[in-house]
C-alpha cells in the first residue's frame, strides 16, 4: 500500500456520473442480481438498487471502486473476474460516450478525418484530460515510436488492493473499446505492465499504435 492510500490521506472521488456508468456497465454484463451480489460482498449494500445520481458531484469514493473490482475477483476467481471486468470496461466506454461525447469533441468531422496515428494520439489526450478534469484520478500520457503509454498515477480501480499481477482490467477494457471506436472498428494490443496494487509507482498501460487486424 502506498503512502497515498493510507487512512490519514484525503479521500479521492469519481463523480457520481462515472460511478453510475460503472454499475450500469456491470449490470449489462452480469445482470442486476449479479451486481447486487458483488455490492453485497463489497459491503456496499447502500448502492443495491440505488445507483448514484447522474451528476458531476464527486461523491463516489475510490475505495468503493477498488472494493467493487476486488469483489469481482473474490466472487469469480482471478480469471473470471478479469474477463468480467474487461467486458464491463468496454461497456463503460459506450455508456461514457453517451454522457461525455458532446463535451469531448471527438465525434466531429475534423477528428474523423485525421490519420489513424493522429486520431489515437488526440483521442488518448482527450480521454486523459477528461479524467484529469472531471475526476480525482490522475493520468499522464507518454509516447514512444510504436506505442502510447497511459500512466495512472492515482488509480481508483486498484485502490486499497494488493495483487501479485496487474489488476486494473476495467481500465484496460475501457481503453480497448475507446481505441476500437476511435479507429472505426480496429482492435489494438492493450496491456497493463505495472500496477500500484503490485507495489509499482504507477498503473501503466501500454497501447500499440499498430492495430492487430
Amino acid at each position: 500500500m502506498t503512502t497515498e492510500q493510507t487512512a490519514v490521506t484525503p479521500k479521492y472521488y469519481y463523480p457520481n456520473k462515472i460511478g453510475r456508468i460503472v454499475l450500469l456497465a456491470m449490470e449489462e454484463i452480469m445482470g442486476r442480481n449479479g451486481v447486487n451480489a458483488v455490492l453485497n460482498l463489497a459491503k456496499l449494500r447502500h448502492l443495491i438498487n440505488n445507483y448514484p445520481p447522474n451528476n458531476f458531484d464527486r461523491q463516489f469514493g475510490f475505495e468503493e471502486v477498488g472494493s467493487i473490482q476486488q469483489s469481482l475477483d473474490d466472487m469469480y476467481g482471478p480469471r473470471g473476474g478479469r474477463g468480467l471486468a474487461l467486458r464491463a470496461g468496454r461497456a463503460c466506454f459506450k455508456y461514457g460516450l453517451k454522457e461525455f461525447g458532446p463535451v469531448l469533441g471527438i465525434a466531429d468531422l475534423a477528428f474523423r478525418l485525421l490519420p489513424l496515428n493522429m486520431k489515437l494520439k488526440v483521442g488518448a489526450e482527450v480521454f486523459a484530460d477528461t479524467f484529469n478534469k472531471y475526476t480525482d484520478q490522475r493520468v499522464r500520457l507518454g509516447e514512444e515510436e510504436d506505442r502510447l503509454i497511459w500512466h495512472n498515477e492515482r488509480c481508483p480501480i486498484c485502490w486499497g488492493r494488493k495483487s501479485d499481477s496487474p489488476c486494473c482490467h476495467l481500465a484496460v477494457g475501457i481503453l480497448q473499446e475507446s481505441l476500437y471506436w476511435v479507429s472505426g472498428g480496429k482492435n489494438f494490443s492493450v496491456q497493463e505492465i505495472a500496477c500500484i496494487a503490485r507495489g509499482d509507482e504507477t498503473c501503466t498501460i501500454v497501447i500499440d499504435k499498430k492495430p492487430l487486424d
